[in-house]
């Protein structure tokens, strides 16, 4: 069995889907009454549907939702996303390279996002056809509570049958390097679309993109806390 692996959060870090997400964002951010801003996307990506929504509606002066609302607006949404990325799909620069080289060393790979079931089983169907298989998957479903608390990734490694302090986690949002940095497992900042390094700088380490990432440099963080 493995003692090391990579856990990769999905968008913004395996998959370039910034404009995708802001965009069906803002159709649903219409729907409640209010105009989404960049700023205010940034600050949310990254996170679960429910809290998102729930404070969209508090941006437009409306009532908390009811649960029955936050799944019909979450399914809008992730439907609408969905059919953005779907011609396409936006794979990052140096992803499918480096979990073939992580994996021919003999690490276990995980995704562990926010992303709901529905986004995450549709992209790791697109990185099939890529010649990409993942070890685990741990998703926004499967979990209480969402990054920064620790939850998707302690998931993720429990299902990969590595202990937490063998594992690096690649993320491109400060919710989720805080969730790594709580789930006491070395970071990577990736600083894609949307991200400076700057506010990720509280990652062990700050990349503009994955290719600059090997096994070899990987291990240094696995284990390791700023």
């Amino acid at each position: 069995m493995s003692s090391l692996a990579a856990i990769f959060d999905l968008d913004g870090t395996l998959i370039d889907s910034y404009i995708p997400h802001f965009t069906a964002w803002k159709s649903v951010s219409n729907e409640i009454g209010h105009r989404l801003t960049e700023s205010q996307f940034q600050q949310q990506f990254g996170r679960k549907n429910e809290p998102i929504l729930k404070e969209l509606h508090e941006f437009a002066g409306r009532p908390a939702p009811t649960s029955e609302q936050i799944d019909r607006l979450a399914e809008a949404k992730e439907t609408q996303y969905r059919s953005l990325i779907g011609d396409t799909f936006p794979e990052m620069p140096g992803a499918v390279s480096l979990i073939h080289q992580l994996q021919q060393s003999g690490w276990k790979i995980a995704i562990g996002s926010s992303a709901p079931r529905g986004n995450i089983d549709f992209c790791v169907e697109r990185f099939k056809s890529l010649g990409v298989d993942f070890d685990a998957v741990a998703c926004g479903d499967d979990v209480e509570h969402g990054k920064p608390a620790p939850d998707v990734f302690l998931l993720a490694a429990a299902r990969l049958g590595v202990e937490p302090r063998g594992c690096v986690v690649l993320e491109d949002a400060v919710a989720g390097i805080d969730a790594a940095r709580n789930a006491e497992m070395g970071s990577i900042g990736v600083a894609s679309t949307g991200r400076t390094r700057a506010e990720l700088s509280h990652a062990d380490r700050v990349v503009d993109c994955l290719t600059e990432l090997c096994p070899a440099s990987l291990a240094k963080y696995c284990g390791v806390m700023a």
